[in-house]
């Protein structure tokens, strides 16, 4: 028999029982965060975890500790996508038919990866909550046994095991940032870290556009979102689990939020420093080092997951390339006559600017033979390099004007 979810022995219990399904996710130092934030700082890369996050954990555990009855009726379950794939591979291993309930947005490589791993995908509404409800209607329907992505304590005790990982590895760590959806993460890390040393922080990080759990930590209760707006698909909730809140208001030692923006610019750091794809979720922890003062401590990030889409990393990558000034696109007026485009392209040679794309607009003036538009896409090494060109354009005469770029 299982021991009571989260207490010392459930959490020990549970990292003899991960071990069977889960890959070593060793801590890495990261020289880049580190100098950024004057804290040292170190990666738990669940991204590299076996179904690509942390998921398996919870979700093994959890069907380990039910009847066996229970398992052969069928697993069921609602996801965006990482709880999904852990899911399917726990039920897997236990020789159990697993049907998931994922939103319609949920990105195809995990809607594909679920599939492969042998469960029944069902795509229903636009968010977690809306797939949920479908779940428990295809489990009354049906008898399977619902195993809920996060408002549960044994999938809790199971994700856990994280914090176990990481005190072995950094006994005197200071603080640990985890991702917040729906809280069974930060709920196991939070408790397990608490038991082992109550010293250490446990900060949970949420997307400013999904922020259930700041609402409900300020009004004291369980609060549901109207709605939710925000590019970390797998920590779009609307509400946190009501069993795991009382953990998080304990245990949890502060709660901030993260604008996308900040998402995108971390998603750039992680795969050019680290060389590692991370998803918009599973950036949340790292993107949150620049809002408070971690000088001197030892601050562990877990990067939840890694399962993107190659449409999702683009899009990212670009307005990435964009927002830190990389990418950018200006127009300029020149008369509609030979040699002139030329001279442009000359000008922006020389300010050693690399030009994407270029668009010429005979119609922006009743005259053309007086002045065209033409719009130049250009790529370069950031803000003040971009303001070299910009000076550079307008030294020559052209008086460049910053448009909205798209690639």
């Amino acid at each position: 028999m299982a021991a009571k979810p989260l207490t010392i022995e459930a959490f020990e219990e549970a990292c003899d029982k991960v071990k069977e399904v889960t890959q070593n996710t060793d801590l890495i130092y990261s020289d880049y965060y580190s100098d950024q934030s004057g804290a040292k700082v170190y990666l738990k890369p669940e991204n590299m975890q076996r179904t690509g996050a942390y998921k398996v954990r919870g979700a093994y555990y959890k069907i380990s500790t039910l009847p066996r009855e229970e398992v052969q009726k069928g697993i069921i379950t609602a996801s965006a996508g990482n709880h999904a794939q852990g899911v399917a591979y726990a039920a897997r291993a236990y020789g159990a038919k697993a049907v998931i309930c994922m939103p319609t947005t949920t990105p195809l490589i995990k809607v594909n990866r679920t599939k492969a791993l042998g469960a029944e995908v069902v795509l229903y509404g636009d968010v977690y909550d809306e797939a949920c409800d479908k779940a428990l209607e295809l489990a009354k329907e049906k008898g399977y046994t619902f195993i809920h992505p996060f408002d549960d304590l044994g999938v809790a005790t199971g994700q856990g095991t994280i914090a176990m990982e990481i005190y072995k590895e950094l006994p005197l760590v200071d603080y640990i940032l985890v991702p917040v959806g729906g809280g069974g993460l930060a709920t196991g890390v939070s408790t397990l870290a608490k038991l082992l040393n109550p010293k250490i922080k446990v900060i949970g990080v949420e997307p400013e556009g999904a922020a259930c759990l700041t609402a409900s930590l300020a009004n004291g209760k369980v609060t549901t979102l109207p709605t939710v707006n925000t590019i970390a698909d797998g920590t779009a909730v609307k509400t946190p689990g009501s069993k795991i809140f009382s953990y998080l208001q304990k245990n949890l030692d502060q709660v901030i939020t993260v604008p996308d923006a900040e998402l995108v610019e971390a998603f750039l750091d992680m795969v050019e420093n680290h060389k590692m794809v991370v998803e918009n979720s599973g950036l949340l922890s790292v993107a949150a080092l620049k809002q408070l003062d971690f000088t001197g401590k030892k601050v562990v990030c877990v990067l939840s997951g890694g399962n993107m889409d190659v449409i999702t990393m683009s899009s990212v990558v670009q307005q990435g390339l964009i927002l830190r000034d990389r990418i950018f696109t200006v127009s300029v007026l020149l008369p509609d006559k030979p040699g002139e485009l030329s001279k442009v392209a000359g000008v922006v040679a020389k300010a050693n600017g690399n030009v994407i794309k270029l668009e010429h607009n005979q119609f922006v003036s009743i005259n053309r033979h007086a002045a065209v538009e033409l719009r130049i896409t250009l790529e370069a090494y950031g803000t003040e390099h971009k303001e070299q060109i910009l000076k550079a354009l307008d030294d020559a005469g052209y008086k460049p004007e910053l448009k909205h770029t798209m690639i």
